[in-house]
């Protein structure tokens, strides 16, 4: 069995918070956020215009959630500097 590459990426919401999340497919879960429907991460809906600001491919989805896990717990400042490539 091949495995997805899982990339995970942060969201820039409206009112200038961030998100951060992982996905086979970033684009196409982006568009899910947008659609603000059943699928779209209940922290973003309401929460347009979104943009995504970052996104890195890691590997593993196990490899992903790690990586996410690490940057949540980065605070404001640490995420601010993964988008700005500081």
């Amino acid at each position: 069995m091949i495995e997805s590459c899982w990339s995970v990426y942060i969201i820039r919401c409206g009112d200038g918070s961030l998100y951060t999340g992982i996905a086979t497919d970033v684009e196409r879960r982006f568009v899910e956020h947008l659609s603000q429907g059943p699928k779209a991460a209940k922290y973003l809906r309401g929460r347009l215009p979104l943009e995504i600001v970052y996104r890195k491919e890691i590997g593993s989805r196990s490899e992903a959630s790690k990586e996410e896990l690490r940057i949540k717990r980065m605070g404001v400042k640490g995420k601010l500097g993964l988008v700005n490539g500081s």
